[in-house]
């Protein structure tokens, strides 16, 4: 099979139809490489963030059960939160687990960067899987979360994530990648 490089859409005329904190909605006119045109394509625009698939020295994943309004619904889910400006991926998700779970890693290393709904997002989410977490501090989830930590044998997650207990579709993803590459083999 020969590869052949597509040609990005060209923007001819981009207006922003909303501008708030974590969402930014643009309206695009674009050209297509056959020069088919769409006078209004919705791209959104919003922060990157990072996940970590955290487990126990006693072989236990670290997941984290939270309201989610956009489905109205709690979710099991992994530790993750949005980059701060300039931090670097990894440090983010050391750092969303320390302060939504408490637990520190003895290793940390990457699993994937998804795009997580390239069609019409500019999101990216970068997943670790952390080795050797220990409960080493107090919780300091922000003041919009309300965060139960939640620790489940290492064993049942890939059946939480069949059984649709773990509904996050990048996170499952996340799950099934470590899983694939041999990140939660047993002790």
């Amino acid at each position: 099979m020969t590869y052949r490089p597509l040609v990005p859409w060209q923007v001819l005329e981009r207006k922003t139809l909303v501008s708030k904190h974590w969402l930014t909605l643009y309206e695009d006119r674009v050209r297509l490489a056959n020069g088919h045109e769409i006078d209004e394509f919705h791209v959104v625009e919003g922060p990157s963030w990072a996940g970590v698939l955290s487990v126990t020295d006693d072989d236990r994943v670290v997941l984290v059960r939270q309201y989610r309004h956009g489905i109205a619904s709690e979710t099991l889910e992994l530790p993750a939160g949005v980059l701060e400006p300039g931090e670097l991926p990894l440090e983010a998700a050391r750092r969303e687990l320390r302060e939504e779970t408490g637990f520190t890693p003895r290793t940390l290393e990457p699993i994937a960067t998804l795009a997580t709904e390239p069609s019409r997002h500019t999101v990216r989410a970068h997943f670790f899987c952390a080795k050797g977490c220990r409960l080493t501090e107090s919780r300091d989830p922000d003041a919009s979360e309300d965060i139960e930590v939640v620790l489940v044998p290492r064993i049942e997650l890939g059946k939480m994530v069949d059984s649709g207990q773990i509904v996050h579709a990048v996170h499952v993803a996340a799950i099934l990648l470590a899983e694939r590459r041999g990140l939660l083999a047993g002790p």
